[in-house]
């Protein structure tokens, strides 16, 4: 049994047992900033790109038929780069959250982006690595959202570094091209110290399924890796594996390709020497996420079988418990960027007196359940099981349920209404969750990941939750309701709660959806 088992248990029971440093408290002066830099990297501008018709979030989210046989090319992937992590505006508004104070100032200004974050840290860096295919000289490069730009790091073709480093088994499209995305550690435990590790995985998942959905909107194929030699693509990156973990890579199936270009031949490892340059002059390490780190990497290139999550697998949902109907989900007509850059954080402007449709409810839940499954070496699986606890929604009676995905239905688990212990159990003070319509809350059953494919499964676990996340944030914006994403409440509680104890189910985080005040005090200035 790997450390990840005793981290898992720590983070389920941190709202009892606080995790060390229990006293820590962050120097915000000498915080890190929001993105690496590299001071001398010669750059090139992204192109712009325009979002075509009829690439709505319905396809994003629910792709039917053969696989997506588009490819990608420079202006496609500016696109899914600049609608994902890219600076897309400024928003600034009257609400609830601890930071409102310091958003009017401009160098802590509140810039918008299409995936969700932890805080708002967004520490997922994100590489391209260029073979000969692409229409700019090949290399690796460092995709800068503050200027939505490539930043030139390494010039040479070493796309075949990347493809031994993946070795077989991995998600293959006969590619030169590969994202390859990392996560500065200290970009995120600057703030959260030894809980940091449970928030960025998390982080990782939410900016694949905007991906995810960005791509199969347009006919592309997004498939991630997290399987991987992660020793050598750090080398290659030039980063401190214990400072950065490489998470995940995804190959680009790319106009264009020249024969053979998907099989480079093996070659010299060669390294990016262009450093990035940290802006604090403390930088602290943590044990716990150390530790980790090495445990989550240890054995990197132990691709489990493709059954071999099955073991972990959501349990079938109860036919036994009674049932309640839902109607259809709406159509998500709207397209992909403009649901993601209408998504935000709600942080308690949740107004209970208008309640939730059941049909926005619905396709909230249909989508949570789309997002379950990141593909790629994880599997088809379906390792989330989905709750809800409802407090205003039209036709559907307060108390807490299971989502049948199968009969896209509830199951009651409990009467009566949930107000009182979702806030008796929540730790901030930046949401009502009384006042939202309903909170939904995926499962996973961590320990038994775990067990089926090691230590490196936690990473999954964490993704999974994170794809889940970003999937109702999304569809929650196309049909004009709120959302927000929550960790600080009692997992232990939720666990007794929904009678979980026998089950293995770890309650992971918590969304709150719901109608928003009218009329909101709010600043919005777009930028791309």
């Amino acid at each position: 049994m790997g450390y990840a088992h005793e981290y898992a248990a720590a983070i389920m029971h941190r709202g009892r047992v606080p995790m060390d440093p229990a006293d820590y408290v962050p120097n915000w002066q000498d915080g890190p900033r929001k993105a690496k830099y590299h001071p001398g990297a010669d750059g090139f501008p992204l192109p712009d790109a325009s979002y075509p018709a009829g690439a709505s979030l319905d396809r994003g989210l629910f792709p039917e038929g053969a696989p997506a046989e588009g490819e990608f090319d420079l202006v496609s992937l500016s696109g899914m780069l600049r609608d994902s992590y890219g600076l897309t505006g400024r928003r600034l508004g009257v609400q609830a959250n601890t930071d409102l104070n310091a958003l009017p100032f401009y160098p802590l200004a509140n810039w918008s982006r299409g995936s969700a974050s932890g805080g708002g840290l967004y520490p997922v860096s994100i590489h391209w690595v260029s073979g000969p295919s692409a229409p700019v000289p090949p290399g690796v490069h460092y995709y800068s959202t503050r200027h939505h730009a490539m930043q030139r790091l390494l010039t040479g073709d070493v796309s075949g570094q990347v493809r031994e480093a993946l070795g077989d088994g991995a998600p293959d499209p006969g590619t030169d091209q590969y994202l390859v995305l990392g996560i500065k550690y200290w970009q995120n435990s600057f703030k959260y110290n030894s809980f940091s590790f449970h928030a960025v995985s998390m982080d990782l998942g939410a900016c694949v399924q905007t991906w995810r959905m960005w791509a199969a909107a347009r006919g592309l194929a997004v498939e991630p890796a997290l399987w991987f030699d992660e020793e050598r693509l750090a080398a290659l990156l030039g980063v401190d594996p214990a400072r950065e973990g490489i998470f995940a890579v995804v190959p680009l199936k790319w106009t264009g390709r020249r024969e053979g270009s998907g099989r480079p031949a093996a070659m010299t490892d060669v390294s990016v020497r262009r450093a990035d340059v940290e802006r604090s002059r403390t930088v602290l390490t943590f044990d716990a996420l150390l530790r980790m780190q090495a445990a989550t990497s240890a054995d990197a290139t132990a691709r489990p079988a493709p059954d071999a999550l099955g073991a972990a697998a959501a349990h079938p949902v109860d036919p036994g418990l009674p049932e309640v109907a839902l109607p259809a989900a709406r159509p998500l007509d709207a397209d992909v960027r403009t649901a993601l850059r209408a998504r935000r954080s709600s942080f308690g402007r949740f107004d209970a007196q208008k309640p939730v449709t059941a049909d926005q409810l619905a396709t909230c839940l249909a989508a949570a359940s789309a997002g379950s499954r990141l593909g790629g070496d994880t599997g088809d699986g379906r390792l989330a099981q989905l709750y809800a606890f409802v407090s205003h929604v039209e036709g559907v009676q307060p108390g807490s349920y299971v989502y049948d995905p199968g009969r896209r239905s509830l199951r009651r688990v409990k009467e009566g209404r949930p107000g009182e212990f979702l806030q008796r159990n929540y730790f901030l003070a930046n949401y009502n969750l009384e006042q939202a319509g309903a909170v939904l809350v995926p499962t996973v059953r961590t320990t038994a990941v775990l067990d089926a494919v090691g230590d490196r499964g936690y990473r999954l676990v964490n993704a999974t939750v994170g794809a889940v996340a970003q999937s109702v944030y999304t569809a929650a914006a196309a049909v004009e309701l709120g959302c927000g994403v929550a960790l600080g409440f009692d997992n232990i509680s939720y666990i007794e709660e929904l009678g979980l104890e026998g089950t293995g189910e770890a309650p992971l985080l918590i969304m709150m959806i719901g109608n928003e005040r009218p009329a909101p005090a709010d600043f919005r200035y777009e930028i791309a």
